[in-house]
């Protein structure tokens, strides 16, 4: 008989890992031998958190990031095919979602093994609910290009398909946010609304909604804060 692969949301950040992971999510953790995971390093750090005599070195891990190839996870499902249940761990938040776990998963459906997902903070989904914007249509764009010129264009993509009522997500890396954040004000236009969402479930969580003209007279500080944007 085959094992499950369990989806298992990680916090958000911080230590307080009781407030946003529920009980059973935390017990089930507990019980896994078998980790699929984005950092070996920070996921140790994680179950260590969440338990400090979980037995580390009787744990296996097996890496999965964006330098992972398709024919480099060929093997990581063998434990399961094998019988043994195994968990996907993200950096943050949920599996598949901004998350390379997407990968492992396909493969799993394709070998007819269950996958199980569990209850936990996503910054995107919390973000969204919380910004008043469309949740019947959006999309989730990822991060945007790095180079200026680039990241203006799509900007302006992006803003396009909001005005027709698709609230737009995106993200980029906590020490990119500030410059992020100045791009929108010098591209989208002064009546476009935008969605801050800083440091989710966190002591310093920050979650507004104002239209550009109005943010450009009160710029929060990102730098080297999780962040989201959304744009309406």
């Amino acid at each position: 008989m085959k094992g499950r692969i369990y989806l298992i949301p990680v916090t958000l950040g911080g230590d307080d890992f009781l407030k946003v992971i529920p009980e059973k999510v935390i017990s089930l953790t507990k019980q896994l031998r078998y980790f699929i995971v984005e950092d070996i390093r920070s996921a140790r750090r994680y179950l260590r958190m969440i338990d400090k005599e979980f037995p580390i070195n009787d744990t296996v891990f097996f890496e999965l990031n964006e330098h992972t190839g398709e024919k480099d996870i060929i093997n990581y499902l063998e434990p399961v095919i094998n019988g043994s249940d195994m968990g996907i761990l993200s950096e943050a938040g949920l599996p598949g979602i901004a998350d390379p776990g997407a990968m492992i998963i396909a493969l799993a459906h394709r070998n007819s093994v269950t996958v199980i997902p569990l209850s936990g903070p996503s910054s995107i989904l919390l973000a969204l609910i919380s910004s008043g914007f469309n949740g019947q249509n959006f999309t989730f764009n990822g991060y945007l290009p790095i180079k200026p010129a680039e990241r203006i264009a799509k900007l302006r993509e992006l803003e396009k398909k909001a005005a027709e009522g698709f609230t737009q997500i995106f993200m980029e890396t906590p020490y990119r946010n500030q410059k992020m954040l100045e791009s929108i004000m010098k591209t989208c236009h002064k009546d476009t609304l935008l969605c801050i969402a800083a440091d989710i479930t966190l002591p310093t969580e920050s979650i507004r909604t104002k239209r550009i003209s109005e943010w450009k007279n009160d710029l929060p500080s990102l730098d080297n804060r999780l962040a989201v944007f959304l744009i309406q």
